[in-house]
Order: structure tokens, then C-alpha cells, then sequence
């Protein structure tokens, strides 16, 4: 009898003891992805040769992107913010098309980005990475000259 009432103890301490949560799952979207530029809606002659993106974990909820480009005429161009996750703007380097930043992750494998420069509205970009964390898709949006929406399509593969 007192090993039955033993082993009930036990196993209610071994019940009643708090398990330890698993840390979350880095995001599928942190690494260094390639954009399939023959698929880029534009003429092959002046498509750029190649852009790379690089999310990487900076720390305090922030992430640090890096963009890489190599135009039709061999010009690099590199680009880098530091930013959290939380929709604050912060400011991009080295970029051709953007100075200031606002990110807002709402899934681990789903980033919005909001662009800007000199104080003017550029593009929105929504990237999703697939469930096998070897492609991605970005969705951007702006504003054509004339004012009409235009959403642009295009297609990563993870190198990293």
C-alpha cells in the first residue's frame, strides 16, 4: 500500500510540474533569398543581372535587411536597415528607391514592409515564405505616374 500512495504522489508532482514551452521557430523568411530576375516584368535588356535580399535577427525584435543589386550595366547597389517588427519607421542606407522603413511581422513566415522616401509614399511589400522554406514570394504595390494601382508579382529562391 505505501508504494501504490508513492507512486500517486509521484505522479501527481510529475502532472503538476510546469513543462518547459519550446523557444519559437526562427522565421522561414530569415536567410539570404535570389530573385528569379527572368521572371521581373520588364525588358531582358534592362533587367538587373541579380538582387539578393538578406533577412537576418538583429536583436530587441528587430531585423536587419540587406538588399543586393547588380543592374543591366554591372552597378552595385546595397542597401541596409535595422528596424523592429513593431511598424516604427527607421531608415534604410544605400537604398535607390526608399529611405525610411516600417515593418510589421503578423506570421512567422509573413513580412509587410512599408516604404518611403523623402517624406513620399513609395511601395508596400508583403513577402511570404512557403511552408518548405526554400521560395518566397513578394507582392508590391504602388502607385503608377498616373495614379492607377499596380501590384507586381515576384519570385525568390532561398540561397541561404
Amino acid at each position: 500500500m505505501k508504494a501504490f500512495c508513492a507512486a500517486v504522489l509521484l505522479c501527481g508532482l510529475i502532472q503538476g510540474t510546469p513543462t518547459l514551452a519550446a523557444p519559437p521557430a526562427a522565421s522561414p523568411l530569415l536567410g539570404t533569398w535570389a530573385v528569379d530576375t527572368a521572371r521581373l516584368p520588364m525588358a531582358a535588356a534592362a533587367r538587373p543581372k541579380s538582387v539578393t535580399f538578406t533577412f537576418a535577427e538583429a536583436g530587441g525584435n528587430k531585423l536587419k535587411t540587406e538588399v543586393d543589386i547588380v543592374d543591366a550595366g554591372d552597378v552595385r547597389i546595397h542597401s541596409t536597415s535595422t528596424v523592429g517588427t513593431d511598424g516604427v519607421p527607421g531608415s534604410i542606407t544605400g537604398g535607390m528607391e526608399a529611405d525610411t522603413v516600417a515593418l510589421t511581422q503578423p506570421a512567422p513566415n509573413v513580412l509587410v514592409m512599408v516604404l518611403s522616401k523623402a517624406r513620399t509614399p513609395g511601395s508596400t511589400r508583403i513577402y511570404v515564405a512557403a511552408p518548405d522554406g526554400k521560395s518566397m514570394v513578394e507582392t508590391a504595390t504602388y502607385f503608377g505616374d498616373n495614379g492607377t494601382p499596380i501590384i507586381r508579382t515576384n519570385y525568390f529562391t532561398r540561397v541561404r
